[in-house]
């Protein structure tokens, strides 16, 4: 088989993609906004079939008769900074049960701290944010996290005067009601919620919009 890859922006590009009648088949990932979009177009051109992979707010549970919390650290961790938390499937929403909220706040926070950020193609554990709209949202969510009263453990701030780079940011004492509980940041944050019986989790980690991934 034969793959062409076109280069072009998604107002151009893309709308030309999702609009030509020879296209059989479009297969996007990115904001809820941008697919509802195209989905349009899809069924405007000539009715191709459409994918979508769209946003999210994923939870992540820890229980507290989990035998290595330093191992829960670093999974929670590992699945929301990656890529700078530019994941559509990343953890936002991490649950740790209350015996443990504590103690795993604290090896979160630390972690966080030590994670080296600057140029991608040197020895560091992030990169930027991939565009300056991208950057700025996250920084608007971080603000209203801090906003709203969740408790700032570390980061919150641009890394650097150059660049779009975000420090390692840890929201505990996070509400469900709260913007950074509802809404995607596809950011370095992490979201950290306390949880006291299994009956309680499942009604919370449910209760969102989304439904892309659980862990």
């Amino acid at each position: 088989g034969v793959i062409n890859v076109i280069n072009g922006f998604g107002e151009t590009a893309g709308a030309a993609l999702t609009e030509h009648m020879d296209v059989d088949k479009i297969a996007f990932t990115g904001s809820t906004e941008i697919g509802k979009l195209i989905q349009i177009a899809c069924a405007k051109s000539n009715l191709k079939r459409c994918t979508l992979e769209l946003g999210g707010k994923s939870p992540l549970v820890v229980f507290d008769d989990f035998e290595d919390i330093d191992e829960a650290v670093k999974i929670c961790h590992d699945c929301i900074f990656e890529n700078a938390g530019q994941c559509c499937c990343a953890a936002s929403r991490t649950f740790v049960q209350a015996g443990i909220y504590d103690k795993f706040v604290a090896k979160a926070t630390e972690m966080a701290k030590n994670r080296k950020v600057g140029n991608p193609w040197e020895d560091v554990d992030q990169g930027p944010q991939v565009d300056k709209e991208s950057f700025d949202k996250v920084l608007s969510m971080i603000e209203s996290g801090k906003q709203e009263g969740a408790k700032l453990e570390c980061g919150g701030e641009r890394q650097a005067k150059k660049g779009y780079f975000i420090q390692p940011t840890v929201f505990s004492d996070v509400k469900d009601d709260m913007k950074i509980a509802k809404e995607e940041i596809f950011g370095p944050v992490q979201s950290i919620f306390k949880f006291q019986t299994m009956e309680e989790l499942i009604e919370r980690v449910n209760n969102t919009d989304y439904g892309l991934a659980a862990g």
